[in-house]
């Protein structure tokens, strides 16, 4: 139990509603509907009563992986002791089974903020994604509790903190060395020293001398390491010198057993390591084994002694290196583990830094006083791969980056060296500071508090959560294929919508393959499990409201379409008088091959754009409109067919299908609200009405025809065109029962025309 603390008084809930008063006229909320769900969130909180409201020190790092704090005990806890961090965890608890909903750095943050899954809070990858501070988040419940709140170092969300009294943050990812501050004032500052240090020595600052000592605070001390490209500190350049670090078991994994997509990524220690970015070599690669794209930027922001001393640690051991590369004395096994030492010694000496931060700052809340009536909290981003399966970063659903970890320490409550086996995500953090504050959980936050689990010693009651939902978007960098998935205590299930066959699904049982080595979702001795974890993955997407469809997703890990959209954003640019476009996916895209000569004769003189894409779904084409360059076009008409691939791809349920149109049809209304849109019914597919997959595509045009509001929107079903009387559809149109020929595109074109020019053109 809590014992009794001095007396801090939160508002009364008149007294509450002054003061969000205020607090709204200086914009501390960005929309009414905001306002009026923070304001839910505090009247009807729990209250303290006489009890002191905790301080709560967050510290946050960036990929840091469990296996690199001793207190996981894995297999670098006697190599790399982190004495600080372990600390935490001798004096609190230990989450074992702590998990990130989306193993990608912006994406998470966003997720820990407002307690909600990518999905729903808007932030779901790193690639043009800016988070919307308006939103409900954390740090403004606790506001209106009564506490400061600051968060000094790591942001990496675009857009400025908000909910923030005091805030101090790195652009982007941050440098290590001499590295800049946005300034909450404006502008940016750029501070002589290591980034870690920095951090630490203003995060002291706040504490000591710029926060009000009569209210309760929230401090998140956010670090950059250990993220890319691990540069230490100059006093850990020797740590672990002359000393060869443990290797994984799977360095050297062959992918077999599991899904081709596990060979097509681009993070592996063998192949995708930088001579200067990554290994931290000066000048070009002399071996063709490394890659040559970026340099070492850091390096480049030392000053002259710090060069010095740089390059008097790690010069001599690059010259051996490049010696032996010269005398042919370094097959691909042997650099593969020179890389890994490099790599693996610079993250943890990183780490060794980190762990410094987190001593300075227990220290100083001893010093202080602080200590008993202040919660302290560390965790990471995500995890990370240290030469696991061959690889470094992040983002698959594999346990070394969906782990992330969660030590707590939270005096006369927390019963010191508990471990907890307790099924925990970092959508959990919003909810539990909310209630650390005294405050109920806000009703839409889609994580739960841990604090049950706090005041049980980390044990799970009978009603805790026994499955995690998790979901990556994909991104180009490092090329992860997309996929999401659900986690047990046992088994992880995880599904790749782009994938084909068997290769979508795969299923891991952890307790008899902890190492993840082979998928049994084949496997008939695992079907009733396969069975049960495919229910219970439909059962989460239904619980989080996810539906793939309406969930902007690029394809950029795809050269042809990230080289289609590039050249599509160049002629939108290029042609401002145009009067049409054409938006879709591969039955649109043929207008381009097989139904070029049709498209010229008839839409040229209108200066059409065609913007099909073979392969797209809703989703991608939500994400094509949402990022196209349309800015400077004004077209009259933009003709959208969109869908099939929804129904052919994934079965998608006709309404999940059916909303993506409309979320299609909502974007582009935001982008171009002056342009018409004709709508069209999907196209028919398979020979007969009896074909499956045509069935599931009248369903969705039943329902997407009641988008037309006969103003901006106008629906049209054409499909009559391609079939004949006895609604079969001939392979003469249609050679695959899918894509028209050039007589499919005539006919389609002859279709619409007499309502395009009602529209006006």
């Amino acid at each position: 139990m809590l014992k009794s603390k001095p007396v801090i008084a939160l508002y009364t809930n008149r007294q509450q509603g002054s003061k969000m008063s205020n607090l709204s006229r200086r914009a501390f909320m960005g929309s009414g509907a905001a306002a009026a769900m923070l304001l839910s969130g505090c009247r009807t909180g729990k209250m303290f009563g006489t009890r002191k409201q905790p301080n709560i020190l967050f510290i946050f790092s960036d990929d840091h992986a469990q296996a690199a704090i001793s207190a996981y005990g894995k297999h670098l806890k006697d190599a790399a002791p982190t004495p600080h961090l372990d600390r935490i965890a001798k004096e609190g608890a230990i989450f074992e089974r702590s998990y990130c909903a989306n193993s990608i750095c912006g994406p998470s943050r966003a997720c820990i903020l407002t307690g909600k899954h990518s999905h729903i809070n808007g932030y779901i990858d790193n690639e043009r994604c800016r988070f919307n501070g308006d939103q409900p988040t954390f740090p403004k419940y606790l506001q209106q509790a009564g506490y400061q709140t600051a968060i000094i170092g790591k942001w990496h969300l675009v857009s400025d903190p908000q909910g923030f009294d005091y805030w101090e943050v790195l652009p982007g990812q941050g440098s290590y060395y001499n590295p800049d501050f946005l300034q909450q004032g404006g502008g940016k500052k750029r501070y002589q020293g290591y980034c870690t240090d920095l951090v630490t020595d203003f995060s002291l600052e706040w504490l000591k001398n710029r926060r009000d000592p009569n209210k309760p605070f929230m401090l998140m001390c956010q670090h950059k390491a250990p993220h890319r490209n691990w540069l230490p500190p100059e006093r850990y350049y020797d740590l672990f010198k002359g000393v060869d670090l443990p290797e994984p078991a799977t360095l050297f994994d062959d992918y077999s057993n599991r899904s081709q997509a596990l060979k097509e990524q681009e993070m592996s220690i063998e192949k995708d390591f930088h001579w200067g970015h990554d290994m931290l070599l000066h000048g070009k690669p002399t071996d063709p084994r490394f890659l040559d794209r970026y340099g070492n930027g850091e390096y480049d922001r030392m000053t002259d002694e710090q060069k010095k001393c740089f390059d008097a640690a790690y010069g001599p051991e690059n010259e051996s290196l490049k010696k032996a590369l010269a005398e042919g004395r370094m097959d691909d096994k042997a650099l593969t583990r020179w890389k890994y030492q490099r790599y693996i010694k610079n993250y943890l000496r990183c780490i060794r830094a980190v762990d410094d931060s987190v001593g300075r700052l227990l220290d100083y809340l001893d010093e202080s006083g602080l200590a008993e009536d202040t919660i302290v909290i560390y965790s990471s981003d995500q995890g990370f791969y240290l030469g696991e399966h061959g690889w470094y970063d992040k983002r698959w659903m594999f346990e070394e980056s969906f782990a992330m970890p969660f030590l707590i320490r939270w005096k006369d409550v927390i019963k010191p060296g508990s471990r907890s086996q307790a099924l925990i995500q970092n959508i959990d953090y919003a909810p539990t500071f909310m209630e650390l504050a005294g405050l109920q959980p806000a009703s839409d936050m889609q994580g739960r508090s841990l604090v049950p689990l706090f005041k049980r010693d980390g044990v799970a009651p009978s009603t805790w959560r026994k499955s995690i939902y998790y979901a990556y978007y994909g991104e180009r960098t490092h090329h992860v294929a997309r996929h999401d998935g659900v986690a047990t205590s046992r088994y992880k299930l995880f599904f790749m919508p782009d994938m084909r066959g068997n290769e979508r699904w795969q299923l891991f049982d952890l307790l008899e393959d902890p190492q993840e080595m082979r998928s049994v979702h084949m496997d008939t001795a695992y079907a009733q499990v396969f069975a049960d974890l495919k229910s219970e993955y439909y059962r989460l997407r239904r619980e989080y409201n996810v539906n793939s469809s309406i969930i902007p997703c690029s394809r950029t890990v795809q050269d042809w379409w990230l080289e289609r959209f590039t050249q599509k954003n160049q002629e939108c640019r290029k042609t401002p008088g145009c009067q049409l476009l054409f938006l879709g996916d591969s039955i649109t895209h043929g207008f381009d091959r097989g139904g070029k000569e049709v498209w010229d004769k008839n839409f040229a003189r209108y200066k059409a754009v065609n913007l099909g894409f073979s392969g797209d779904r809703t989703e991608h084409l939500l994400w094509r409109i949402k990022y196209s360059s349309f800015d400077k076009m004004r077209p009259k008409v933009a003709v959208m067919m969109i869908g099939t691939n929804n129904t052919g791809h994934l079965q998608c349920p006709a309404n999940e299908s059916a909303l993506g149109v409309k979320a299609c049809i909502d974007e582009l209304r935001n982008r171009l609200p002056e342009t018409k849109i004709l709508l069209l019914a999907i196209f028919p597919r398979g020979a007969d009405k009896n074909d499956p997959l045509r069935k599931l595509n009248d369903r969705i045009n039943s329902i997407i025809k009641g988008y037309a509001d006969g103003v901006n929107v106008h629906y049209m079903d054409i499909n009559h065109v391609f079939l004949n009387d006895e609604g079969v559809l001939p392979k003469e149109i249609m050679p695959d029962l899918l894509h028209p020929v050039k007589t499919g595109y005539e006919r389609w074109t002859a279709a619409i025309t007499p309502r395009l020019k009602e529209l006006g053109l």
